[in-house]
């Protein structure tokens, strides 16, 4: 199963693509922790990446497709692979079908999370992480058994992120519909794109996306 999840920031991608990647034994693929793992292995892409992450600029998406390339040609991705935040552009799903065709692979299903805007921004500004472990909680829709404690390792540490307050959020989900939302026409063109409600309770929603892709 290859999968992509699309949605914009706070949508719940992540605590999706954790559920999906246990049912169905596929790694969950993150363009940032490939960035990082490539700059702490010294990689010749993660040399060149670390150049550009060095000056705060944003990584080619030559190097990011080049990561790509290596990681599909992982063991642990032969049953298939989700891909979490990637692609961001269409050029860059451009790339990314070329990748696959190169392997002889394609995708099977293309997640789309559908959030209001107004939803989204009370989730984004709500959102408490842990330092320590990095367990996501919510102000008002997953708040830690005891304030400020972490359920997950017991940290005292949670804090909010910098992009997380309105005037960042705002900024985010601009973004989000000026390069990523263009993503949902493109793959719905190609039939491989599942539009899912991302409204409601976290296992309700797991539920419909598994239904999705039973399919």
């Amino acid at each position: 199963m290859n999968l992509i999840f699309l949605g914009p920031p706070a949508a719940g991608k992540g605590t999706q693509a954790k559920r999906i990647i246990d049912r169905f034994g596929i790694p969950q693929i993150s363009t940032g922790d490939m960035l990082r793992a490539a700059v702490k292995a010294g990689t010749e892409l993660g040399k060149t990446a670390q150049s550009f992450m060095s000056t705060g600029k944003l990584v080619p998406d030559e190097v990011v497709i080049g990561l790509i390339d290596e990681r599909l040609k992982a063991s642990d991705c032969a049953k298939g692979f989700l891909l979490d935040g990637f692609p961001r552009t269409v050029h860059q799903a451009d790339e990314l079908g070329k990748v696959l065709t190169k392997y002889g692979r394609k995708l099977d299903r293309v997640v789309y999370l559908e959030v209001p805007d107004d939803e989204l921004m009370r989730r984004l500004t709500g959102r408490r992480i842990c330092r320590s472990c990095t367990a996501e909680y919510h102000l008002v829709f997953k708040k830690t058994k005891v304030e400020g404690v972490c359920d997950a390792c017991g940290s005292h540490d949670l804090y909010q992120r910098s992009d997380d307050n309105e005037e960042a959020g705002k900024a985010r989900l601009a973004i989000f519909h000026r390069d990523t939302k263009p993503l949902v026409e493109y793959y719905e063109a190609g039939g491989m794109l599942k539009r899912i409600d991302g409204l409601g309770g976290i296992d309700d929603i797991t539920a419909r996306i598994g239904r999705a892709l039973d399919k």
